[in-house]
């Protein structure tokens, strides 16, 4: 967001094409934008937020949910083998990917959250207790994650 100087020329707006006489107007695309204009092309969602990114393809100024519902890369959980959407948020183990709510422990359903300790044994996710009764009875090893 740039703050327009008062000496300068109004510039025009790339959605509208009318003058920006606002106080603030926004650069996107080496192009200017009300802060109202510049939106996503599919849910008219506003661009212009502190924090907010945009993405382009196609000719399409988009937010970045629907940039990856439309050309992101969909996969199946490892867990349930449901179809993961591309722009949800996942767990991964290896080469294993997971819905958030499937990433538990396979033995006793116990959830993991980012940062927590697990194990895999068999492309299996077990929990540290779960694993440590593994090993006193098979004397398996399954790789720290």
């Amino acid at each position: 967001m740039l703050s327009v100087q008062p000496d300068t020329k109004p510039k025009g707006c790339a959605g509208c094409s009318r003058k920006i006489k606002d106080r603030y107007l926004l650069k996107a695309l080496d192009k200017y934008w009300h802060e109202d204009c510049l939106k996503c092309a599919c849910c008219d969602c506003r661009l212009g937020e502190v924090g907010s990114t945009l993405y382009t393809k196609a000719n399409l100024i988009l937010c970045r949910r629907d940039y990856l519902r439309l050309f992101g890369v969909t996969g199946n959980c490892a867990a349930c083998s449901k179809l993961i959407p591309a722009f949800e948020m996942v767990m991964r183990a290896k080469e294993n990917v997971y819905h958030l709510d499937c990433f538990a422990c396979q033995l006793c359903n116990q959830r993991f959250c980012v940062g927590d300790k697990f194990f895999l044994k068999n492309n299996m996710i077990l929990c540290q207790t779960d694993y440590e009764e593994g090993l006193m009875k098979e004397g398996y090893a399954p790789q720290v994650r």
